[in-house]
């Protein structure tokens, strides 16, 4: 799953998937993911694993790892 996340990661920010690498570090604080690429991303998620992220309960501080995104698409995927 942390691939395809990446994968997703690359295609919203026009990044190489590379950039991505290390799936704890914070996308947020070391500006890999900005506010444009991050509802880029929330779309493609839900689109990749079938889930719907209610963007009014974002919470920045969960989303902002690839192991946090899984961590929070696996959740969502058993609700």
């Amino acid at each position: 799953m942390q691939e395809q996340i990446q994968q997703l990661l690359a295609e919203a920010t026009g990044r190489d998937a590379s950039d991505f690498a290390d799936t704890t570090e914070d996308l947020f604080a070391d500006g890999l993911l900005d506010s444009m690429a991050t509802v880029q991303l929330l779309l493609a998620l839900q689109d990749e694993f079938d889930i719907q992220v209610p963007v009014s309960e974002f919470d920045r501080s969960e989303w902002s790892t690839i192991d946090k995104i899984a961590d929070r698409v696996k959740e969502l995927e058993n609700e």
